[in-house]
């Protein structure tokens, strides 16, 4: 039986969404492309909150190792530092409610969106080949879903991509718990008094929230 035709309920298609996540973090081919689109999130998000705070992205750059950085000038300096990890998780949690929630053509709308504002990142933000190419492979393949996917499909697509940059979001905060002062959570403790852990918690914490929004929502469908 095809998994489009699976009658399942909202709380058990998150469910099975969220083994799927754990198995292919593990399977390298599926682990690192999926890792590109939580960082392309974190990393755009960093840049959208300098724009909203009158500042500008330099550039955005996505590394073959599903790691990343932005380069930003102006804008507020809290709000560029906390939105990375705390963004991620958002644009997960988004992503997974319009999977829920929209209908066949608002959902096409939804991925065609995604596609454009990678597509916007390419012109606008990216300066090395790397990037270009990582960038490039998602746009082809949320372009190849686009057209070649029954509404069903694209649904579950969003779906298991919310959760899996919600569950990433959980997880790629304890990376700064090494003991080595880089990364956001070691720039705003010596920008704000707070120690490295305090900021990693509340990222945590709100990742988690985020995780549990969108399993008490699809409880209701």
């Amino acid at each position: 039986m095809a998994f489009t035709s699976i009658a399942l309920s909202g709380s058990q298609r998150f469910v099975l969404f969220v083994v799927l996540c754990v198995v292919a973090y593990y399977i390298p081919v599926l682990n690192i492309p999926l890792l590109w689109v939580e960082v392309f999130f974190h990393e755009i998000s960093h840049g959208i909150a300098a724009l909203l705070s009158g500042g500008s992205i330099v550039s955005i750059h996505l590394l073959f190792n599903g790691s990343g950085y932005c380069v930003t000038q102006g804008g507020n300096a809290f709000l560029i530092g906390f939105s990375g990890y705390a963004g991620s998780a958002l644009w997960g949690l988004m992503i997974y409610l319009v999977s829920e929630c929209l209908s066949r053509k608002a959902s096409t709308y939804a991925v065609g969106l995604l596609v454009i504002l990678l597509g916007l990142t390419l012109i606008l933000w990216v300066r090395d080949l790397l990037t270009l190419l990582v960038i490039a492979t998602l746009i082809f393949a949320l372009g190849f879903i686009l057209f070649n996917s029954r509404y069903k499909f694209i649904n579950h697509v969003l779906g298991f991509l919310g959760v899996f940059v919600m569950l990433d979001a959980v997880r790629s905060p304890l990376v700064l718990l090494d003991g080595v002062s880089i990364g956001d959570g070691a720039a705003l403790a010596n920008s704000y008094g707070m120690p490295e852990f305090f900021w990693v918690l509340v990222w945590f914490l709100i990742s988690l929230m985020c995780i549990y929004i969108a399993w008490r929502m699809s409880s209701k469908s």
